[in-house]
């Protein structure tokens, strides 16, 4: 089964119906749903998502949602060496050198996904949107 890593800004898309990325988002979720891939996150964009969405919703409201991403993903967690890693690497964006960091370091993951493909030029893990990678996906199995 394919593993696919998830960027915060897809989760974040998806959850608030961002236009149009959450109509790009919402069919690699249905994958996700029907266990045709499986999917990781990682735990700062739990943190992440709870910040930003608690914002605009209840508490209650924000934890129902992660409850149901919890359900569908899995969390992996950021530990200290993932840091280090992000502390040295060359990307601008130090969110994004964790998140990178977390995905490279899970040999089952195949691609991470996200909006900001220019944000990961150093990666060496493949980086697709989720366009991409889904239109690579269904070629595939075809």
């Amino acid at each position: 089964m394919t593993r696919v890593f998830i960027d915060t800004d897809i989760l974040l898309d998806l959850i608030t119906g961002r236009h149009p990325f959450g109509i790009e988002a919402a069919p690699l979720f249905t994958l996700i749903d029907q266990e045709l891939i499986g999917a990781c996150v990682s735990s700062l964009s739990i943190s992440n998502l709870y910040y930003i969405l608690r914002k605009f919703s209840s508490h209650q409201k924000v934890m129902d949602k992660l409850d149901l991403l919890d359900s569908m993903v899995e969390i992996q967690e950021v530990d200290g060496k993932m840091i280090k890693k992000a502390l040295k690497s060359p990307f601008k964006d130090f969110e994004d050198a964790i998140q990178y960091h977390c995905a490279a370091s899970n040999s089952h993951i195949s691609v991470l996904i996200t909006r900001n493909i220019k944000d990961f030029r150093h990666a060496e893990l493949p980086v697709m949107s989720p366009l991409t990678f889904l239109a690579s996906w269904h070629k595939a199995r075809d």
